[in-house]
C-alpha cells in the first residue's frame, strides 16, 4: 500500500485543502495521472500520482484540510484491474488538521456522501457543514450548476421578526441589526492575512512618493501599440512600461534589490538577479506572480508574460515556480482610478512600488501653464536595509526613465 501525502506546493504552505478528487475509490491509477486538486495558500494546483495501482482509500475528502506530510489517500500497488477493498470508504473531512503521519483507522468510517460529488468550492462545502446543509438537496446557480454561497444563503435565510412601534430598534433577535454574514477565510486569504500582519508589525517601513510627467510615455505607448497591429490582446500597458522602468532602475541601484536577513546582528541579502513580482487581483485573492530577469526582458516580452500571469491567476492555474523568488514588487491600482496609495511590503522583499493613475493636471513648462498627464509612484521600503536617500535616488532614476521613455525601449 502506498500512502499519498499532502505535498508542499509553495514555500509558505503549511497545510492544504482538498478541492476535488479526480479519481474515485477502486479506479485504476497510472503514473502521471492527476489524482487530486489541492488549494494552497496561493492557488489551486493539480497533484499527480507517482506510482501505478488502484486507489484503495481516500483519507481526506473534498473540502477537508490536512497539514503537509499527512496521508490524504492510499494506493494499492497491486494490479490496476484488481477490485478495490470492500471496506474502503471515504471518511468525512476532519474539522481540524490531522497530525502528520496519522491515519483514520481509529475513526468511524462513513459512506460516501452525494454532497461530496456536487460541484462546489471548498469554502462552500465548509460553510454547508457548518450550517448543517446537505449539498445534494441544493440546486446550484453557478456555472455548470456549481453551488455558490448565495445558494447556501437562500437555504438558510430566516425572515426577520416583525418590529412593533413600541420596539423600533429591534433586530432579528440577536441584538445585532447589521444583517452580517460570517465568511471564513480560505487558504489564500488566510495566507495574505498572515503575511501582511507579519509585514506591518515586524518591518520598519517608510514611504517616498514622486510625481512623474508621463505625457511622452503615453504617446510612445500609443505608437508602439499601433505598430503591433492594434490588437488589444498584444497591447503594452502603462504597468508593463513601469515594470520595465523598475527593472532598469534596480539594475542602476542594486542596493534596492535586497532583503533583510536575520543572521547574527542582521544582514543585507543582495540579490544578483532582478525578479519583479506583479500584484494581481485574482478571484481567489491577491497573488504576486514573478517576472524573472525582468531587466533582460523587453517591454513587449513583459507585456506578454503579464498577460499570461493574469490568465493563469483568473483560472487559479499559477504554478509554485510562478510565485517564487521575487526580489521587488509592483502594485498598480491606476486602472481603478486610484491616484495614490501606499503598499505593504511583500516579505521577505525589501521594497514595493505602488502606482496610481495618470491624471491630467496643470503644469508649468517653460514659463507657461499647460495640461500634462502625471503619475504618482510611492515606494515603500524596509528601513533596516534601505535608507531614505537610497529610496529617493531609486525613484529619481525611475522618474527619469519614465519621462524619457525611449530609454525603456533600448
Amino acid at each position: 500500500m502506498i500512502d499519498i501525502t499532502m505535498p508542499r506546493l509553495s514555500d509558505t504552505m503549511t497545510e492544504g485543502v482538498i478541492s476535488s478528487w479526480h479519481k474515485a475509490v477502486g479506479d485504476p491509477v497510472a503514473a502521471g495521472d492527476v489524482l487530486v486538486e489541492i488549494e494552497t495558500d496561493k492557488a489551486v494546483m493539480e497533484h499527480e500520482a507517482y506510482e501505478p495501482g488502484t486507489l484503495a482509500e481516500i483519507v481526506v475528502a473534498a473540502g477537508g484540510t490536512a497539514p503537509i506530510g499527512a496521508t490524504i489517500a492510499r494506493i494499492d500497488e497491486g494490479p490496476t484491474d484488481s477490485p478495490a477493498p470492500l471496506a474502503a470508504t471515504v471518511p468525512p473531512a476532519p474539522t481540524e488538521p490531522d497530525p502528520i503521519g496519522s491515519t483514520t483507522l481509529d475513526r468511524p468510517a462513513a459512506p460516501t456522501s452525494r454532497a461530496e460529488r456536487r460541484p462546489a468550492t471548498p469554502l462552500v462545502r465548509r460553510m454547508a457543514r457548518e450550517r448543517g446543509l446537505d449539498l445534494s438537496l441544493i440546486t446550484g446557480s453557478g456555472p455548470g450548476g456549481r453551488i455558490v454561497r448565495a445558494d447556501l444563503d437562500r437555504e438558510t435565510t430566516v425572515p426577520p421578526e416583525p418590529t412593533s412601534p413600541a420596539d423600533p430598534g429591534r433586530g432579528t433577535g440577536s441584538g445585532d441589526d447589521r444583517d452580517s454574514t460570517l465568511v471564513p477565510f480560505d487558504q489564500v486569504r488566510q495566507a495574505i492575512a498572515t503575511r501582511l500582519v507579519r509585514s506591518a508589525t515586524t518591518i520598519p517601513q517608510f514611504t517616498v512618493t514622486t510625481v512623474t510627467d508621463v505625457e511622452e510615455l503615453l504617446q510612445l505607448r500609443g505608437r508602439v501599440n499601433a505598430a503591433l497591429a492594434g490588437d488589444p490582446r498584444d497591447a503594452v500597458t502603462v504597468n508593463d512600461l513601469v515594470v520595465r522602468g523598475c527593472a532598469l532602475a534596480l539594475r542602476a541601484h542594486p542596493e534596492v534589490n535586497v532583503s533583510y536577513a536575520d543572521d547574527g546582528r542582521g544582514a543585507t541579502l543582495q540579490h544578483g538577479r532582478i525578479h519583479i513580482g506583479i500584484a494581481i487581483a485574482a478571484p481567489s485573492g491577491l497573488v504576486v506572480p514573478v517576472l524573472r530577469d525582468a531587466d533582460l526582458a523587453s517591454a513587449t516580452t513583459i507585456a506578454a508574460r503579464s498577460r499570461r500571469f493574469a490568465v493563469l491567476a483568473a483560472e487559479r492555474g499559477l504554478a509554485p515556480a510562478d510565485l517564487a523568488d521575487g526580489t521587488f514588487t509592483v502594485s498598480n491600482l491606476g486602472m481603478f482610478g486610484v491616484e495614490q496609495f501606499s503598499a505593504i511590503i511583500n516579505p521577505p522583499q525589501g521594497a514595493i512600488l505602488a502606482v496610481g493613475s495618470a491624471r491630467a493636471e496643470p503644469a508649468a513648462i517653460d514659463g507657461e501653464v499647460v495640461v500634462r498627464r502625471r503619475l504618482r509612484c510611492t515606494l515603500t521600503a524596509d528601513h533596516r536595509v534601505i535608507d531614505g536617500a537610497l529610496a529617493a535616488r531609486f525613484l529619481t532614476t525611475l522618474t527619469g526613465l519614465l519621462e524619457e521613455p525611449l530609454r525603456l525601449l533600448a
